[in-house]
């Protein structure tokens, strides 16, 4: 299709191209005079007219700039299309783009291998990073009290504390003494997971004022790989102390993963992903399930014109609705708009505890995990706008060279 037919075709959808052949200008109406004189019926010259008008509508487009400037960068747009070229390859190409094809997915089933000896490692490396992890949880606990030597850091700022501390030192060892027998002295590190989820604008989003005072109670979290040989998954341990508010010591919540290609779209496959969950059942106190409310209804008795007053519990936020999470739809049925959305976060927020939280929680805990994320974001949208403005200079390099481009 050529530029004058695109302009002709959206122009005059449903016009005969031999009436935009045949009629133009005062010939055309002339044509149509004689016909008519001759009996032709006047549908014939009404045709005629409308085609030339048509033919002088078309030829005043063709005068605008700015359409033809729109009407040829669509043009462009339809001809240049991936899928465009490829159809016009030839019988012979195509068959041999099928066998690329065909090799694409042999690589997707490779790389979920690859990706399952991966999990094995994360498996084998979580057994050495336990033991750190546990005698954490002694510290922020209390029931172990750190050494010296496990207790020092040095600081960026260590030059400025160096002459913080000269200038302490001047200070009479009496008030020091005196100041020193006066500051509190907890056990542990009080609040440690509460405070990483007040620092973590995904959790704090989840926790409600009446959950607040249960995540307090929080003392570890941890990660759970599957055992070799078994599907693809991790557990979340969230262990509390005793409380009262439930009776359990540990809530999980299970997310279970898949690592092979789909098979209706195995070129859309990018590694393992979480598929589905499972939460636990919470043992509460009787009073104490903040994840209910409870509401008063009067209901009048039609016949007797009494009115009583009923309790109906109804469910309410709480970040404890994480352990009765949306199961995802596993008999073919496509979920809702919001369903998806709820769950698509979910796993997110799984994913975020395993790949983050757990292993650098005190770097969220003094928030110096979030500072680095905040950067490395900063850092990406400054890197996209030098290369943008990279590629703007070689343009206009190219311009200078042939300025006919």
């Amino acid at each position: 299709m050529n530029f004058f037919q695109f302009i002709s075709y959206h122009l005059v959808c449903g016009q005969e191209k031999s009436l935009r052949s045949d009629f133009r200008g005062d010939k055309s109406i002339q044509m149509a005079d004689n016909s008519f004189s001759d009996g032709v019926p006047a549908d014939s010259v009404e045709a005629a007219k409308n085609a030339t008008n048509t033919e002088k509508l078309t030829d005043q487009v063709m005068q605008n700039p700015q359409v033809l400037a729109a009407l040829q960068e669509r043009l462009d747009n339809v001809s240049h299309t991936p899928s465009s070229y490829i159809e016009t390859l030839p019988k012979a190409v195509k068959r041999r783009i099928n066998a690329l094809k065909q090799l694409q997915v042999r690589c997707a089933h490779i790389e979920a291998k690859f990706y399952e000896e991966v999990h094995d490692l994360e498996r084998k490396y979580a057994a050495l990073y336990q033991p750190l992890f546990d005698k954490r949880r002694e510290f922020i606990t209390g029931d172990v009290e750190p050494t010296d030597a496990e207790s020092e850091w040095h600081s960026e700022n260590e030059e400025e504390d160096k002459l913080a501390g000269d200038m302490k030192n001047k200070v009479v060892i009496a008030e020091k003494e005196e100041a020193a027998a006066e500051e509190p002295n907890p056990k542990g590190i009080p609040e440690f997971w509460f405070t990483i989820f007040r620092n973590v604008d995904m959790l704090s989003e989840l926790v409600q004022e009446y959950d607040e005072p249960i995540l307090k109670h929080l003392q570890d979290i941890k990660v759970k790989f599957s055992d070799p040989g078994q599907p693809m998954s991790f557990v979340l341990e969230f262990h509390f102390e005793p409380n009262d508010y439930f009776t359990n010591p540990i809530l999980t919540k299970t997310y279970k993963m898949k690592s092979e290609p789909d098979k209706a779209d195995p070129f859309s496959f990018e590694g393992p992903e979480i598929v589905d969950c499972d939460g636990c059942a919470i043992d509460w106190k009787k009073g104490k399930n903040v994840t209910v409310k409870t509401i008063r209804k009067k209901q009048k008795h039609k016949g007797r014109g009494t009115v009583r007053t009923i309790s109906k519990q109804v469910p309410t936020e709480s970040f404890f609705n994480f352990f009765s999470p949306l199961r995802a739809s596993g008999d073919g049925e496509s979920l809702d708009e919001d369903s998806e959305f709820t769950l698509a976060s979910d796993f997110e927020i799984g994913h975020f505890f395993r790949e983050r939280i757990v292993p650098r929680a005190v770097l969220y805990f003094t928030g110096e995990a979030i500072e680095d994320d905040d950067n490395f974001e900063e850092g990406e949208e400054g890197e996209e706008e030098e290369l943008e403005g990279d590629e703007e200079g070689e343009d206009e390099d190219d311009a200078e060279i042939n300025p006919k481009v």
